[in-house]
């Protein structure tokens, strides 16, 4: 680590506080319109539940195009797996991020009777590009920034690896790069997409769960599901404007 960033490192204060799981909430198609104001191109992603299976082909994909150490505890996208018992409870596990799926029936090591399921549904998790994202506040030296589309990126050359972003995101989406010792999160693909390419989970999703596009293109495949079919964001109420919708999720299960 240079001395410049350790001086940095040793200068920034400290943050944060524990952020409490929340609901998602549905949007309607004005505020959606809303938050998509400026550049001629603004990207978001879809997630439809509905045809997730919990295959972890796209974690693989995005492991390998991004360079996170392939067996590490950490990853930029993940699946987690929902189960839903007669009581109202939700049973969440994500063994190794779903990358290998699930094959065994243990929900964190329990095993819950079939005859007590009322639903059970598969959720990928991604960072949600914000569109007043909290991690770009947070950072003491601009290393985290968002590009005039929408995407939020870091640069690894200034980043000092203090973590405040991490602890800012209320998704939870950024961890620290063992190898870059590093910020690091799910950008979108943004090396692909500023060339026209898919990302990596998009392409290696066999079931068409993942979707990513222009909201500022009214013929986007996207933008038509956004404005017309029932999506939801996750954690509304904290005023980052994510930008990835859900289709198929119970907002009612926290």
């Amino acid at each position: 680590m240079s001395s410049r960033r350790k001086f940095l490192k040793a200068l920034a204060g400290t943050l944060a506080a524990t952020v409490p799981l929340s609901a998602f909430r549905f949007l309607s198609p004005a505020e959606v319109r809303a938050s998509i104001k400026g550049s001629r191109i603004r990207w978001a992603f879809v997630v439809d539940t509905t045809k997730c299976v919990g295959c972890g082909f796209c974690v693989k994909a995005c492991k390998k195009e991004n360079e996170v150490p392939y067996d590490a505890p950490i990853t930029r996208t993940w699946v987690e797996r929902y189960v839903i018992t007669k009581d109202g409870k939700a049973h969440i596990d994500t063994p190794k991020g779903g990358r290998d799926g699930f094959t065994s029936p243990k929900i964190r090591e329990e095993v819950i009777p079939p005859e007590e399921i009322t639903k059970a549904f598969f959720v990928p998790k991604l960072c949600n590009q914000c569109e007043n994202p909290a991690c770009v506040q947070v950072c003491p030296v601009g290393a985290s920034y968002q590009t005039p589309e929408g995407v939020v990126l870091i640069d690894r050359k200034w980043c000092i690896g203090c973590g405040y972003c991490i602890m800012a995101c209320p998704y939870g989406v950024r961890f620290f790069h063992p190898v870059y010792k590093v910020a690091d999160k799910c950008t979108f693909c943004y090396h692909r997409i500023s060339k026209g390419m898919k990302t990596a989970c998009v392409q290696a999703c066999p079931f068409g769960a993942r979707m990513i596009g222009n909201l500022k293109d009214p013929n986007d495949p996207v933008t038509k599901i956004v404005l017309t079919q029932r999506v939801a964001v996750l954690k509304d109420e904290y005023g980052t404007k994510p930008q990835v919708y859900y289709i198929g999720f119970d907002f009612n299960v926290r």
